[in-house]
C-alpha cells in the first residue's frame, strides 16, 4: 500500500491527520531507528487506507481514533514499536475487511497475535453476557503479552474522552464498564494518570451533576489553596538549600472521582476536607540510597512542622502490590491547616505514572521477586483454573484482584499477601487446598480463632487441621475470596465422589420398590425438580438422606399437582424509559410498568436514576452512582433503559439520614417537631446511640423527592447543636 492519504479524505482533514501522526512521533521515547521508524510509517498509512470509508459520531475520520491510541500508548504508558504498531491497527481486523492473515503476512506474527486479542469477539452462543465475554479474552492476554491489555487501556480512555457524542444508554454502558474494570485494571498495572483520568470521565457521565460541583468547589479554591502550599514551601525549600539538597516540588490536585469517594467515605463535605490538594517531593539518586534521601526530606519536614504521626504510610518499605512507592505524611502549617505530602523518588515517580512499563524498565536481574510479579501470579492461576462461567471468572477477578491488600505471615515468617476481607480459611486455601479442605481452627497471633476470623495485616497465622475434617458447604458463607471458593468447591466435589457407589446403590433400591427403571433420564428428572446439577451430588444427597424415597416418588410418581404461586409486584405511579432500536432516553406517565426500587441505594424522585430492563422481570430501578448498578451496566449493557421520574405526588419513598449533634436536651423533640409539625413528614424509624458529648441519630422517613429531601437536610442542619446531616445509601 502506497504511503499516501487515499482522496476520501480533504485536503484539511490530510493536513490534520499527518499532524497527529507527528504528534505521536514526537512523543515516541523508546528506541526509534530506521527499521522501527519505517514499521510504524507502514502501519500508519496501512490503517488510514484501510479506515478511509469510515467515520466516528463527530463526523471525524475514524483514523484519529487509532492515532490517538497509539500516542497514548507511546506517551502516557512508554510503549514502543510493536505496541505503536498495534494500536494504530487495532480496529482493522475488527471494522474493515482485512484479516488477521493479512495482519501477519505483513507485520508479523507477533503484531497479529495482539491484535488478535484486542479484536472483538462477533457471538459467544449461549452467553450470558457478551462484555463478560470480551473482557475474559482481553484480560486472558496477561498469560501471554501484557501490551494487549496496555493498548486496550490507551484504546479505552480515548473513547472515554470522546464519549460526549454517544447516546445516553450507551455512555451509561460504557462509563460503568469503565469504572467496575478498567480504572481498577489501571491502577492495577500501576498506570495512576489513566486510572485517574478513567474514574473521572466515568464520574462525568454516571453523575455529571456531582462531577461539575466538585470541579466548580476546586476551581473556586485553586488559587488560594496553591498560595497557601507555596507559603507552606518557602521554609523547607530554604532548608534544603542549606543542607544542599536537591529536591523539586510539585503541587498535586486530586482527582475529581477520589474528592467525591472521599467525601463519601468519611461523611464530610468538600470545604471540610483536607488533602485535595497535596505537595510531592521528589528525589534523584542512585538505588541504593533511596530509602535514606526519602526519610532526610521526611526529617527536614519534621524540623519545620509538625506531623501527624497517626497518618503516615510507608510504601517505600512495604510497596504496594502494583509497585507503586512513596511515603505519605500529613503536616500542620503555620495558618493551621493540614496539608498532605508524598515523597518518592525519580524512579519511583516514574513507576507511580507508568506503572508496568517503568517498573520493568527500572528492574534489575538480582532484583527480589514483588507484589507485581505476585500478582500476574495469581492473574496466571485464575486464567489457567476452571470457571463454571464467564460471569464467575469476572467476579473472581474483580473481587480478588483489584481488592485493597493484607499482608500476614505464616509461623514461619513467610508474607502472604490476600485481599482486604479475606478469612483464616481463605489464608488455608492460599497455602494448599488440602491445607483448607481439613481445617478446623487456626492461631492467630498464639490466639485460638474459629476458621471465620478476618485477618488484617501483620497477623501471623497457623493453621489447625484434622484428618476427620472435610469440606462442607456452609464454609462458602464466610469465604472472600473467589479463588478460595474454586478450591473448596474442587474439595466438596471429591469429597463427594467418594459416596457415588453407596448413593448408586441406594437409588437402585428405591427405583426397584417404586417399580421404575433406575435410568439417567429418570435420574434427570429428579435432579431437576431438586435443583442439582451434578450427578456427583445427586448421589451424595441419596447417600447422606438428604434425598428420600418420599422426594423421588413425588416427581416420577406424582398423587396431585400442587398450585403454583404468583409473585406479585407493587407499582408504584414512576417512571420511565424506552427500548426501541435507538434506546432513546423517555420518559413514561404513571403506572405503565412493573418495577422494583432498589433496597441497596434507595433512589427517590430527583435521584440520577438507570433501569435494567430484563425477560419476564420488572424493571429494576438504581441510583446511577449505585455500585451494585455500576457493576450491572458494565456486564448487562443492552439492558439499560435510561430513566427519569414522574411520580404520582401522593407516593412517598423512604429515605436514610445520619445526624451527629452536641449531646442535648431537647434534642429529640426538635427533630420529631420539625419533621411532623412543620414537614408533615411520616417518620419511619429513628435510632439514637450517644457516645460522650456527641449522639448520632439514624433516621428513616418518607419523602416525595430529592427537593424535599434537600430541605429536610437544610433545616436539620440548622437545629441547634447539629454538626453534620448526611444521606444513607
Amino acid at each position: 500500500m502506497d504511503n499516501t492519504l487515499p482522496d476520501q479524505y480533504s485536503s484539511e482533514e490530510k493536513e490534520e491527520i499527518l499532524r497527529r501522526y507527528q504528534r505521536l512521533l514526537s512523543v515516541w521515547q523508546t528506541r526509534k531507528e530506521k527499521q522501527d521508524l519505517d514499521m510504524v510509517e507502514k502501519a500508519f498509512y496501512f490503517a488510514a487506507n484501510a479506515h478511509c470509508n469510515q467515520r466516528r459520531r463527530t463526523g471525524e475520520p475514524y483514523i484519529y481514533h487509532p492515532i490517538e491510541v497509539a500516542t497514548i500508548a507511546a506517551q502516557d504508558i512508554g510503549l514502543g514499536r510493536t505496541s505503536i504498531v498495534c494500536a494504530l491497527l487495532h480496529d482493522v481486523v475488527e471494522d474493515t475487511e482485512f484479516t488477521l492473515d493479512d495482519i501477519s503476512s505483513m507485520f508479523g506474527e507477533k503484531v497479529s497475535h495482539i491484535i488478535d486479542g484486542l479484536t472483538k469477539l462477533d457471538k459467544v452462543e449461549n452467553a450470558e453476557s457478551m462484555q463478560a465475554e470480551n473482557f475474559k479474552k482481553i484480560i486472558s492476554s496477561l498469560s501471554y503479552d501484557i501490551r494487549v491489555v496496555l493498548i486496550k487501556l490507551a484504546d479505552r480512555l480515548h473513547n472515554m474522552r470522546t464519549l460526549s457524542s454517544m447516546p445516553p444508554h450507551k455512555q451509561l454502558k460504557i462509563a460503568s464498564e469503565t469504572s467496575y474494570i478498567y480504572a481498577p485494571l489501571a491502577y492495577r498495572l500501576g498506570l495512576h494518570a489513566i486510572k485517574n483520568e478513567l474514574e473521572d470521565l466515568s464520574l462525568k457521565y454516571r453523575d455529571p451533576v456531582i462531577y461539575e460541583s466538585i470541579n466548580k468547589q476546586m476551581n473556586e479554591v485553586r488559587a488560594e489553596r496553591t498560595a497557601q502550599l507555596r507559603e507552606f514551601l518557602v521554609p523547607i525549600e530554604e532548608t534544603f538549600k542549606k543542607r544542599g539538597m536537591e529536591v523539586s516540588t510539585q503541587i498535586i490536585e486530586r482527582s475529581t472521582h477520589s474528592i467525591w469517594k472521599r467525601m463519601q467515605k468519611k461523611q464530610l463535605t468538600f470545604d471540610d476536607l483536607y488533602g485535595n490538594f497535596n505537595i510531592r517531593f521528589i528525589v534523584d539518586c542512585p538505588l541504593d540510597m533511596e530509602k535514606i534521601e526519602c526519610w532526610k526530606i521526611y526529617a527536614v519536614l519534621t524540623d519545620v512542622y509538625t506531623p501527624n504521626a497517626t497518618k503516615l504510610k510507608d510504601w517505600i518499605s512495604t510497596p504496594k502490590i502494583n509497585g507503586y512507592e512513596s511515603i505519605h505524611a500529613v503536616f500542620m502549617s503555620k495558618d493551621g491547616k493540614w496539608v498532605e505530602v508524598h515523597i518518592r523518588t525519580k524512579r519511583m515517580d516514574e513507576i507511580a505514572e507508568k506503572g508496568f512499563t517503568a517498573y520493568w524498565q527500572y528492574r534489575t536481574d538480582n532484583q527480589t521477586e514483588s507484589g507485581f510479579d505476585e500478582w500476574l501470579k495469581r492473574v496466571n492461576e485464575l486464567i489457567s483454573s476452571e470457571s463454571d462461567s464467564t460471569l464467575d471468572f469476572v467476579d473472581t477477578f474483580t473481587n480478588d484482584l483489584f481488592s485493597d491488600e493484607i499482608k500476614v505471615f505464616t509461623p514461619q515468617g513467610k508474607p502472604i499477601t490476600l485481599p482486604k476481607h479475606s478469612t483464616v480459611l481463605d489464608f488455608a486455601y492460599s497455602i494448599h487446598s488440602e491445607v483448607g479442605n481439613h481445617s478446623i481452627a487456626a492461631h492467630v497471633n498464639n490466639q485460638l480463632v474459629q476458621l471465620d476470623q478476618k485477618l488484617k495485616t501483620g497477623d501471623q497465622v497457623e493453621i489447625i487441621t484434622s484428618e476427620a475434617q472435610h469440606p462442607q458447604e456452609k464454609w462458602f458463607e464466610f469465604l472472600n475470596t473467589a479463588f478460595a471458593k474454586s478450591k473448596l468447591k474442587a474439595g466438596i466435589k471429591e469429597y463427594r465422589r467418594s459416596f457415588r457407589e453407596k448413593g448408586e446403590e441406594k437409588f437402585n433400591d428405591i427405583m426397584k420398590r417404586l417399580g421404575l427403571e433406575a435410568s439417567k433420564a429418570n435420574r434427570s428428572k429428579v435432579m431437576e425438580d431438586e435443583h442439582i446439577s451434578s450427578a456427583v451430588d445427586f448421589f451424595y444427597y441419596l447417600a447422606e438422606g438428604k434425598i428420600t424415597e418420599q422426594h423421588i416418588q413425588k416427581v416420577l410418581k406424582p398423587q396431585s399437582s400442587s398450585n403454583g404461586s404468583i409473585l406479585r409486584y407493587l407499582t408504584f405511579g414512576l417512571l420511565g424509559g424506552s427500548d426501541s432500536k435507538e434506546k432513546k432516553e423517555a420518559t413514561v406517565s404513571s403506572g405503565e410498568f412493573d418495577f422494583n426500587v432498589a433496597t441497596c441505594c434507595n433512589p427517590i424522585p430527583g435521584d440520577e436514576v438507570v433501569a435494567f430492563t430484563f425477560p419476564g422481570e420488572p424493571l429494576q430501578i438504581h441510583r446511577s452512582d449505585c455500585p451494585k448498578a455500576i457493576e450491572m451496566m458494565s456486564r448487562y449493557g443492552n439492558s439499560i433503559v435510561k430513566a427519569k421520574w414522574q411520580p404520582k405526588s401522593e407516593i412517598a419513598f423512604l429515605a436514610g439520614l445520619k445526624i451527629t449533634a452536641i449531646d442535648s436536651i431537647g434534642l429529640l423533640n426538635k427533630m420529631t417537631d420539625l419533621l411532623s409539625n412543620e414537614l408533615k413528614l411520616n417518620l419511619h424509624s429513628l435510632q439514637m446511640e450517644s457516645k460522650q458529648d456527641l449522639v448520632e441519630s439514624n433516621i428513616s422517613v418518607y419523602v416525595h423527592n430529592t427537593a424535599e429531601l434537600k430541605l429536610l437536610i437544610d433545616k436539620l442542619s440548622k437545629l441547634h447543636g447539629v454538626k453534620k446531616v448526611v444521606r444513607l445509601v
